[in-house]
């Protein structure tokens, strides 16, 4: 089977994706991603997520290879768009009265995931 090397499906912009996807960077971006699923627990009425630290996360990023980082760069990128698209409609919503649990909870499971698929994408093999 033919696959393309991950190298080739990474945004062209190198220099600014390299700067993103430093391991800090990325765990200050997973941090933010997680305050803006608590926003939308609370919309789902549901509670919010234990706190669960990033010890897991930060020895996933020390395994991990350049391309991966770069994946997960993206596609947090891809995921706060989700969550600030979501998060806006579900507030036009609650503004006009209307009840938000039910597309706020569509949107948690597509958060959960979508932060599946990232975790996942960090503990693929470097040989992939």
């Amino acid at each position: 089977m033919a696959t393309l090397p991950p190298e080739m499906i990474l945004s062209s912009d190198a220099a600014a994706l390299a700067s993103r996807a430093a391991p800090a960077a990325l765990i200050s971006t997973w941090d933010a991603l997680h305050g803006q699923s608590a926003q939308l627990a609370l919309l789902a009425r549901l509670a919010p997520e234990p706190a669960q630290g990033n010890g897991g996360l930060e020895a996933a990023l020390a395994a991990s290879q350049p391309w991966q980082r770069s994946l997960v760069a993206q596609g947090m990128d891809d995921i706060a768009a989700m969550l600030d698209t979501g998060l806006m409609a579900l507030s036009t919503l609650s503004h006009r009265g209307q009840d938000t649990a039910a597309p706020a909870l569509t949107l948690w499971r597509e958060f959960h995931a979508a932060r599946a698929a990232l975790l996942g994408v960090l503990s693929s093999s470097a040989a992939a």
